[in-house]
């Protein structure tokens, strides 16, 4: 298939991993921002490959799992209210929150529709005038253009019953309060390409500059994290901190301009409460003034219920690169896919779920 399979020759790899190989000269640790490459990077064993020469850790790249669990609560209590449909995602399902997950929910008989696009909850209000239909916005800058179209094509067709409970998240504030603790391990990252296919990388100069750390925005196939990690490596050795861009056929250094105004257009930045993270100044994005008449936080009203975090759940451990999956002791055992503790092990981009897919010692999951 046209730029897959030629990201995908074994060949080739074995080439750059040779070349990393000869390059380095003492273990380097590196964290991929984005939980997609965190399951390529197992699932293409390029992490075991690469054991002892280079240290890969997870960042918190993964949106589902990062979305608050106040967020996930509401969006559970609006689900089971008689004049309403919960449009999301397929993949925030199983999700748990303080009590329940919104698959627990729709198991009880709540009203949980899953959407492929936030044009389809829009097409589901249409369909359906008689009830309000909440569509949950979860994910990064990536998918943040869908969400915004969504909300211009209810406000032109004059669909009143459909609304958003936004928890977008951005993923440079969060990489910004991780370089700032003490203890962070960081050395370089892997910048995540889909989100800059559509922001960007301009933004990143300053970062490199303030930080000293090198960023290398690289995309998702073997060959693209190969390649990012090469010039990681190249980079460390020779003491340099500097931004490349090693995924030049889908990224350009001002992003998507159309998808960017858009955006704009129907967001600002706001201090955003990250799971497990507390709230990351600029962490976030909500509905401008001008369009809140679509935020689902102001058009229902919310219990105060409290939020209830499972204090067995070491997501922050492992979304900060301090702790890797199969060391939590829960890994495999109280938690797994189909019991999971928090959301890395449910999601799709979820670190959790990948080292149990790919990676998982076999003494580990009795």
């Amino acid at each position: 298939m046209k730029y897959l399979d030629e990201y995908r020759d074994p060949v080739a790899a074995q080439r750059l991993l040779e070349e990393i190989r000869k390059t380095s000269t003492r273990c380097w640790t590196l964290m991929e921002v984005c939980g997609g490459q965190t399951h390529s990077l197992l699932r293409h064993g390029i992490a075991a490959e690469l054991e002892g020469i280079v240290e890969l850790i997870h960042g918190p790249g993964c949106p589902v799992c990062v979305t608050s669990q106040a967020d996930i609560d509401f969006a559970c209590e609006l689900a089971q209210r008689e004049d309403m449909i919960l449009a999301s995602f397929g993949d925030m399902l199983r999700v748990p929150g303080s009590e329940r997950s919104l698959l627990d929910v729709r198991t009880a008989g709540g009203q949980v529709q899953v959407v492929y696009s936030p044009l389809d909850a829009v097409r589901l209000a249409q369909k359906n005038p008689q009830r309000q239909i909440v569509f949950f916005a979860v994910g990064f800058e990536t998918t943040a253009p869908a969400t915004a179209l969504a909300v211009r094509q209810a406000e032109r067709d004059g669909v009143q019953n459909f609304s958003l409970l936004v928890s977008h998240v951005r993923v440079q504030p969060a990489m910004e309060s991780l370089v700032e603790a003490p203890d962070h391990r960081v050395q370089a990252f892997l910048a995540a390409g889909h989100v800059c296919t559509v922001m960007g990388y301009e933004s990143y100069e300053s970062f490199v500059e303030r930080y000293q750390l090198p960023v290398v925005v690289t995309g998702f196939e073997p060959l693209d994290l190969l390649e990012g990690i090469l010039a990681c490596v190249r980079q460390l050795e020779q003491g340099q901190a500097r931004l490349e861009n090693c995924y030049a056929r889908a990224v350009q250094a001002a992003g998507n301009r159309a998808a960017r105004d858009l955006v704009q257009e129907i967001y600002q930045i706001n201090d955003r409460a990250w799971r497990g993270f507390g709230v990351i100044h600029r962490g976030g994005l909500e509905l401008r003034p001008e369009w809140s008449h679509f935020d689902a936080r102001l058009r229902f009203e919310k219990s105060e219920l409290p939020v209830l975090e499972n204090d067995a759940c070491r997501s922050y451990d492992v979304m900060t690169g301090q702790l890797k999956p199969t060391d939590c002791p829960e890994f495999g055992k109280r938690c797994s896919p189909d019991s999971p503790l928090g959301a890395p092990m449910v999601s799709s981009e979820g670190a959790c779920a990948a080292y149990y897919r790919y990676g998982v010692p076999a003494d580990n999951t009795t």
